[in-house]
């Protein structure tokens, strides 16, 4: 049975992390649009300091508000049998696990579960909370002269990953996490091994000739992985603003069927949310993996 102990600890670390996801995520500065489609960029509500509050940082400060209060009140008291809200968390953090364990193995789910979990929790309902309705249709505006119709300048939600900063945030949060582990893991000298040093068993003039190579593929992978933060957060990006995107040219297609249209829509970025939420954690859980693994004859640092 999984332990109780074992998943207070576990979600005392996941909720914490949380927090420490939101503050690096700094808005751009942007000026309210004067377009009917979603902007790309999140709109600034208040100022403090030079410091620019935005529309989905608001929503992900809620949203992670929300996570802590309902996992507190759901632990509080912890029972043997747990029911309800205890049922719940323990159900998704012993399943995420259990998940993990079996892509990356026992050691390293260990190390790195708090953070795949957090990322994941965190993922998947600020992507639901943008589907909330209200969230990008209530804010500042004006009344369309010609139509009548009331127009959002500049809303007062947005959702959070629909915002590339917040993205861009937990890419780097991962990048440095991925370093760090990959220095545990081999040491500074075998993480240079594990990029430029030569695979397999060879000599004489063909091993030198597989050194030179592996040298030039080692710059590759080095380009590579710092691509990896960009492709992460965009990814995420791009698959939840494109979702909302749809939901509000679907929501003005037709004016009076508003409420109606976007409705199928709806059931699909639920799906999507969970999904995005799902590729993110598993491409940075394959990313660690690939760095920490060891193959038949190598020891770890």
């Amino acid at each position: 049975m999984f332990s109780h102990r074992y998943f207070f600890r576990t979600k005392l670390v996941v909720l914490c992390t949380i927090g420490a996801l939101i503050a690096p995520a700094l808005a751009m500065a942007a000026e309210p649009s004067e377009h009917e489609t979603l902007s790309l960029k999140a709109a600034p509500l208040f100022q403090i300091g030079k410091f620019s509050v935005t529309n989905s940082m608001l929503v992900s400060w809620i949203v992670a508000l929300a996570v802590i209060l309902f996992a507190q009140i759901a632990t509080r008291n912890i029972k043997t049998v747990p029911t309800g809200a205890q049922n719940f968390w323990e159900w998704l953090v012993e399943s995420l696990y259990n998940f993990l364990e079996s892509i990356i193995g026992h050691e390293l789910v260990k190390k790195t579960f708090w953070f795949f979990a957090t990322i994941f929790i965190f993922i998947l309902f600020t992507n639901w909370a943008g589907l909330i309705p209200g969230v990008g249709t209530v804010g500042w505006g004006h009344i369309d002269p010609a139509s009548g119709v009331f127009r959002i300048d500049r809303p007062l939600l947005r959702g959070a990953n629909a915002d590339l900063n917040m993205t861009s945030a937990m890419a780097i949060i991962f990048f440095v996490l991925w370093l760090i582990w990959a220095l545990q893991a081999n040491g500074i000298g075998g993480f240079l091994m594990h990029l430029f040093g030569p695979k397999g068993e060879t000599s004489g003039v063909l091993k030198i000739l597989m050194v030179v190579v592996f040298f030039l593929v080692g710059w590759l992978e080095i380009i590579s992985i710092l691509f990896r933060p960009v492709s992460l957060s965009f990814r995420l990006f791009g698959n939840i603003f494109a979702g909302e995107s749809i939901l509000d040219a679907m929501s003005h297609m037709v004016p009076a069927l508003a409420w109606l249209i976007p409705i199928p829509f709806y059931f699909l970025e639920i799906l999507v949310g969970f999904v995005q939420a799902l590729v993110f954690m598993l491409l940075t859980a394959i990313f660690t993996l690939l760095i920490a693994q060891h193959g038949p004859g190598e020891e770890a640092h």
